[in-house]
């Protein structure tokens, strides 16, 4: 395929594509290099390996997540609420290709791939750092990191419950990170008063 005609989103979607028809983990390099018409040098170029291109999903949900900061309206809403949107929309990106998620997650997840374990470690952080930066949560010294270790169980759990979920709309998983986030702010405003009676 000529260079000009070749480009990260083409080889993304196809992959995609090649994935729905068959599974995440049936499709090859090889196959999906010839579907292109183009060769496996080409695709190298963009990405370093097959999982390379399933992070293009994660990759896609962080910016989809960023986007919606940029409407007016966005500010007029709480922390929480700030929060709340950041995460679903991070979800609902990632709607259409969920069963491939799935697949996705459930090889990184399996025994010996200890290398896309470290690496899904670091994407997880580095998402919630996201989180945390667009839903303007403030927090500094040991607030900031007890702060950002409860939006990642919040995010990793309804992250969980979201995958599964088969509601209209995602309903019951906006219910659960709703409910998720309402017992950070509670358990905060507790500790608070706690180390104010203490001290």
């Amino acid at each position: 395929m000529a260079e000009q005609l070749i480009n990260k989103d083409i080889i993304f979607h196809r992959a995609v594509e090649l994935a729905h028809q068959s599974s995440w983990q049936s499709f090859s390099i090889m196959e999906l290099a010839t579907s292109l018409n183009c060769s496996m040098t080409d695709i190298k170029c963009y990405f370093r390996s097959k999982d390379d291109i399933a992070e293009l999903f994660f990759d896609r949900a962080d910016e989809a997540m960023l986007s919606i900061t940029s409407a007016d309206s966005y500010f007029t809403l709480s922390v929480d609420e700030r929060l709340l949107e950041c995460i679903m929309c991070w979800f609902q990106t990632l709607v259409p290709d969920k069963n491939l998620i799935r697949e996705i997650l459930a090889y990184k997840l399996e025994l010996g791939h200890f290398h896309l374990q470290a690496h899904s470690i670091t994407r997880i952080s580095r998402t919630v750092q996201w989180f945390l930066e667009a839903s303007g949560r403030e927090h500094k010294g040991k607030c900031k990191i007890a702060d950002e270790i409860t939006v990642t169980s919040v995010y990793l759990a309804s992250f969980s419950f979201f995958l599964l979920d088969q509601s209209e709309g995602h309903k019951k998983t906006r219910a659960l990170l709703k409910k998720l986030i309402g017992n950070i702010t509670r358990t905060r405003g507790w500790v608070s008063e706690l180390y104010y009676r203490v001290s």
